[in-house]
């Protein structure tokens, strides 16, 4: 791709940027229509985590191959088909007649939300390519997750109360079309010098994976451990299938070498556990807020202000760290933030006091904007450009893995102690569980943040890339080991 000039590769960042504005709005404009869909299709507890995790699930099965698709076909063709799909996801959505077809809806949707992130931090690291100037750009990219998160909730639950819950995904629609024809004036096609082949077999067993890994999780409380074993029993036979099968193939889906860089594991296994928080925490906290304090979908959608705008201000000044010191301290901040906020509400139950509970959003809120940048710069940095899609997609898919399971985890949780009596009479003690294992998720944050970010751990990335490397140039000149 050729060297751009600054102001058009700020141009370019802002249409990527556009690209994960209207992926990550969806998440938090539905997560305040919940209490609304609940009522007007008469979901169960399942029912919505199927709405949130149907969206989540197929991103994560399908985000490495985009990525590698992006890689080999170009990647600002793949942006531009997934701004349509996506689009066109968003208007089925909102025109859905009953619950089955707004998951099937929203599993379109997701198909196009695939083709997006991935392939805009793509096109982000072959533009952005001097490091501190990459990493600033990633904070910013991260700084838009805070504006969702911010805007999310207020024009959801404006939305919501003034048109109907249907009206949520309709705001999708001006800015991909924006963003789509942006992206075909000003944004330059690349791809890698080497095309990497599909590999069916690696994403059908991703798909198995996550697919029944989450079915089994959801289903548990309501169908018992004899129905989902069978799908317990498939997800393991996947994994299995996985670690045996990708190794043994030229270009696989999975390249799991990456995985001998110690920052890049951390940062994998970081970005399930922060996303599975922040999955668990959006869904305790709007059910609550809604179902249980009985607000309506706007004051709940104000009461996300003091976790999102921390997120917005946070994640530039995360990005900036990281560019000038390096991962390890915004990731001990985001762990340390994190853990505290949910142990507030796991043992001293913040969310019965407005005060508390304002206290354990802005810690989260903190602790959640300075993950982003670390976790993605990691997941590109020190890895041949030629396979930055690639990279970047794992990153994508352990977000969208970790929030898949925060949901179904922490919703199945809810949903065993919640049983079939009110709300209001037991939704504080049922969730209590849930909050432990967000207390969990902060501290694997806090403690692979200061594990996966020292001297012996950047010597594993080096070794890594150096490896990474020279398998491409001999693959280049044709020479096989």
């Amino acid at each position: 791709m050729p060297e751009l000039s600054h102001r058009r590769r700020m141009l370019v960042l802002a249409i990527c940027c556009m690209s994960l504005l209207i992926v990550s709005l969806d998440v938090t404009i539905l997560n305040v229509a919940l209490p609304a869909m609940q009522t007007d299709l008469h979901a169960s507890t399942s029912g919505l985590q199927w709405t949130i995790d149907a969206y989540t699930l197929v991103l994560a099965s399908l985000l490495m191959l985009a990525g590698s698709t992006a890689d080999r076909i170009g990647r600002k063709r793949v942006f531009i088909i997934g701004l349509v799909v996506f689009s066109l996801g968003s208007l089925l959505c909102s025109l859905a007649p009953d619950l089955d077809a707004l998951i099937w809806f929203r599993m379109i949707q997701a198909i196009g939300g695939s083709m997006l992130n991935p392939v805009a931090m793509s096109i982000i690291t072959n533009t952005f390519t001097e490091p501190r100037e990459r990493a600033r750009a990633i904070g910013v990219w991260g700084a838009v997750v805070g504006i969702s998160m911010a805007a999310g909730p207020l024009i959801g639950g404006l939305l919501v109360d003034s048109v109907g819950w249907r009206s949520i995904f309709w705001i999708n629609l001006p800015v991909g079309v924006a963003a789509l024809l942006l992206t075909l004036k000003f944004v330059p096609e690349s791809r890698a010098p080497k095309a990497r082949r599909a590999d069916p077999v690696g994403q059908l067993l991703v798909i198995a994976l996550f697919g029944s890994l989450t079915y089994a999780i959801i289903e548990a409380p309501d169908s018992g451990f004899t129905t989902i074993l069978p799908f317990a029993a498939l997800a393991l036979v996947a994994l299995v299938g996985l670690v045996w099968y990708e190794p043994r193939r030229d270009e696989p889906l999975i390249d799991l070498r990456f995985f001998r860089s110690a920052p890049f594991s951390g940062a994998t296994v970081i970005a399930i556990s922060a996303f599975s928080a922040l999955g668990g925490f959006l869904f305790l906290s709007t059910l609550y807020l809604q179902n249980v304090v009985g607000l309506d979908a706007l004051h709940a959608g104000l009461w996300m202000l003091p976790m999102a705008v921390p997120t917005f201000l946070c994640a530039p000044i995360s990005g900036r760290l990281v560019g000038s010191r390096g991962p390890r301290i915004p990731l001990l901040i985001a762990g340390s933030a994190m853990t505290v906020s949910a142990l507030l509400f796991a043992g001293f139950e913040a969310e019965t006091s407005n005060v508390s509970r304002f206290i354990g959003y802005l810690l989260f809120g903190i602790g959640f904007g300075f993950v982003n940048a670390p976790i993605t710069n990691t997941a590109v940095s020190g890895m041949p450009r030629a396979q930055a899609g690639v990279a970047a997609a794992v990153a994508s898919t352990s977000r969208q893995l970790g929030q898949t399971l925060g949901v179904a985890v922490v919703g199945a949780v809810l949903a065993s102690g919640v049983g079939s009596s009110s709300y209001k009479d037991t939704f504080v003690s049922a969730a209590r569980p849930g909050w432990w294992i967000l207390v969990a998720c902060g501290l694997a944050v806090l403690a692979l943040g200061a594990l996966t970010s020292g001297a012996w751990a950047r010597r594993t990335a080096e070794r890594t890339a150096e490896n990474l490397s020279s398998v491409e140039v001999r693959e280049a000149a044709g020479i096989t080991a």
